[in-house]
C-alpha cells in the first residue's frame, strides 16, 4: 500500500487568496548579536544579523530568501522557527506569535538545515521513527510515511537500516529533509536544504517539495545558495544584504527589472540580479551570523 500524507484543503501558488490569513507576518523585526573578544583581548563587536525586515507570506507560496553567508538569511529562519526571539518588532505564523503562542507555532511548522543533526549509529529509518515519536505520531502510520518520502527522495529501501555515519553527506541530507516532511508541516522551512546533493537528488527534492505545496497545502520558506533552484521553485523571493531586504518580487519581474538596467533584456539570470543588487557573490565573506 503506498502511504499517503495527510490530505488538507489543497492550494497552488495560482490558488493562493491574499485575504486569508497569511502563512507568515513578519512586522519590523531585528536582531543584534554581541560578539565578545576572547580573554578579553580586541573590542567587542555589534553585528546587525537583521534589521527592521518586513514582509507577508501568504498560504500556498513558495518564498524564496537569497543572501550570501552572513547576510542574515539563516539568523530570520531562526526567528521564523522560534529558536531566537527578535530584539523589536513581531512575527506570526498563522496568525501565532512565535513568542507568546509559541506551543502552537511549533506544532505548525518544521525546520530543515543544512546543519542537521542526527543519532548516527542508528539507521536512517530508525532516526526518523524516533522524530515521529516526538510528534505522537502512530509506529504503522510513521514506518510507512517514512519509507514512501525516502523513496520520493531516491533512497533504496535496502539503505533504510543502513547507520547513518555509513553514509553520504548528500544521503545524510536527505534523511533530514524527509524527517522535516514526515509530520506534514502547513508551514516548512528549508534552509539550504539541497547543499551536498547531487544534480539528480536535488531534482528528486526539488519535485518533492512541489508536490508537498501542490497536496498537502505546505507553504515553504527556501533559503539557497543554487540561483536556478530559486529561480525554478520560487512564487517570489525576497533578496537580503547586510541584514536588510534590498529586493523582494517574483523571480520573473526581478530579472525584468534588472535586465533593463544591464541591458540584457531576456537574458537576465537570477545571478545577474544578485550580483546587481547586493555587488557580491554568494560566495563572498560576511561578518558570521551567531549561531
Amino acid at each position: 500500500m503506498v502511504a499517503t500524507l495527510e490530505k488538507r484543503d489543497i492550494t497552488h501558488h495560482s490558488a493562493v487568496v491574499p485575504g486569508a490569513v497569511p502563512a507568515a507576518r513578519v512586522e519590523h523585526i531585528s536582531k543584534i548579536f554581541v560578539q565578545r573578544p576572547l580573554f578579553w583581548r580586541g573590542e567587542t563587536k555589534i553585528v546587525n544579523a537583521v534589521s527592521d525586515i518586513s514582509f507577508t507570506v501568504q498560504r500556498g507560496e513558495i518564498f524564496g530568501i537569497l543572501g550570501a553567508n552572513g547576510s542574515g538569511k539563516s539568523t530570520l529562519i531562526r526567528m521564523l522557527s522560534t529558536l531566537l526571539i527578535p530584539d523589536e518588532g513581531t512575527v506570526e505564523v498563522f496568525g501565532f506569535d512565535v513568542q507568546r503562542n509559541e506551543a502552537e507555532v511549533k506544532r505548525l511548522i518544521n525546520r530543515v538545515s543544512v546543519e542537521a543533526s542526527f543519532f548516527k549509529k542508528l539507521s536512517a529509518l530508525e532516526n526518523l521513527m524516533y522524530a515521529a515519536r516526538l510528534y505522537d505520531m502512530p509506529v504503522d502510520e510513521a514506518r510507512e510515511k517514512a519509507v514512501y518520502i525516502l523513496g520520493k527522495l531516491g533512497m533504496a529501501e535496502k539503505r533504510l537500516y543502513e547507520p547513518l555515519e555509513n553514509m553520504s553527506r548528500g544521503m545524510q541530507q536527505k534523511v533530514a529533509i524527509a524527517r522535516g516532511l514526515l509530520t506534514a508541516p502547513v508551514l516548512l522551512l528549508l534552509d539550504e536544504p539541497t547543499t551536498g546533493l547531487d544534480p539528480r537528488s536535488k531534482q528528486d527534492v526539488q519535485r518533492f517539495v512541489q508536490r508537498m505545496r501542490r497536496e498537502h497545502d505546505t507553504t515553504v520558506f527556501l533559503t539557497t545558495h543554487d540561483m536556478d533552484e530559486a529561480d525554478r521553485l520560487c512564487d517570489r523571493i525576497a533578496i537580503i544584504a547586510d541584514g536588510k531586504i534590498v529586493a523582494l518580487d517574483t523571480p520573473a519581474e526581478l530579472k525584468r527589472q534588472i535586465g533593463a538596467q544591464i541591458g540584457k533584456n531576456g537574458s537576465t539570470t537570477m545571478e545577474d540580479v544578485f550580483l546587481a543588487l547586493t555587488g557580491k557573490s554568494l560566495d563572498d565573506d560576511f561578518e558570521t551570523e551567531a549561531e
